[in-house]
């Protein structure tokens, strides 16, 4: 039960941080995934394509909005992925799951399928 404690801590912690920037992005491409998304059955195949988009888009934006040299960003960005944890990794994995499903759902829902 603490590991479970545990996790919805870190899912608070990342949905609770106040950088509406940052979860405009997850909302944005957590629900593309789910709109573009076949199946239900490729929701784990979809939230590792997601994630992998928000490191990208991450990485773009530090160089075109911070205007960080490209050599810079990407260094400071894989550290930073070497220094993730694991349970942090994970509340954003199931974050991204969560939306990814509601929204494949809604539209499975409307399209009446």
């Amino acid at each position: 039960m603490a590991a479970l404690m545990d996790i919805w801590h870190a899912v608070q912690a990342i949905v609770m941080s106040g950088d509406w920037k940052t979860l405009a992005i997850i909302a944005v491409i957590a629900i593309g995934a789910g709109v573009l998304m076949g199946e239900i059955s490729s929701l784990l195949n979809a939230t590792l394509v997601a994630l992998i988009a928000f490191a990208l888009v991450e990485f773009v934006l530090a160089i075109v909005v911070n205007k960080q040299p490209a050599g810079a960003a990407a260094s400071a960005e894989w550290q930073s992925f070497v220094d993730l944890h694991t349970l942090t990794l994970l509340a954003y994995a199931l974050i991204f799951a969560v939306v990814i499903g509601v929204a494949n759902t809604a539209k499975s829902l409307i399209a009446g399928r």
